[in-house]
């Protein structure tokens, strides 16, 4: 394994769980807590977090660990060999389908009707606690999964790569 492959899987691995903890904060206590506003304060909340989000880092690395995990993808199919290799394709597949996919296919469309609602409006606090709350923290959650299994795998794969090089030197 060549030094940048090493270091760029190492980044990945901490990447996936650096997003995973984002979307796990959004899971475990901030939709709640925003749920508990009332309504009105909770949309203005997440309106705001759906617009700042783009401008930060947090979007750079949710969007660069895509473009990383279809070349996991191509190095774990192409470049590594046995279990390794597998491991790390597997980790690249699942962070693009339930992490990236989940929000393209899923949080997105949700964050982009809840834009566009008037916040007092009856019916946005209808969909707000009827169907935003608990379907986008459901999505989140599988994305917080995906980014901490991706996680898990590539370390896995990095550590059997390792062990194996070791045991062949």
């Amino acid at each position: 394994m060549s030094v940048a492959a090493f270091l760029l899987i190492q980044f990945s691995i901490l990447a996936y769980a650096l997003v995973g903890g984002v979307f796990l904060a959004f899971s475990d206590f901030i939709m709640r807590s925003l749920a508990i506003t009332g309504g009105h304060g909770g949309v203005e909340a997440m309106q705001a977090i759906n617009r700042e989000v783009f401008r930060w880092v947090f979007m750079a690395l949710f969007l660069g660990m895509a473009a990383i995990s279809v070349m996991m993808v191509a190095y774990g199919a192409l470049g590594a060999a046995g279990p390794a290799g597998t491991l790390i394709m597997v980790a690249g597949l699942v962070y693009l389908v339930g992490c990236f996919g989940v929000t393209v296919f899923f949080n997105v469309p949700m964050n982009e009707a809840l834009a566009g609602m008037e916040m007092s409006a009856d019916a946005t606090r209808d969909y707000w606690f009827e169907t935003y709350v608990p379907r986008w923290t459901f999505w989140n959650s599988v994305r917080t999964v995906a980014c901490a299994i991706s996680a898990a795998l590539l370390l896995f794969g990095l550590l059997w790569m390792t062990q194996t090089q070791a045991h062949a030197a």
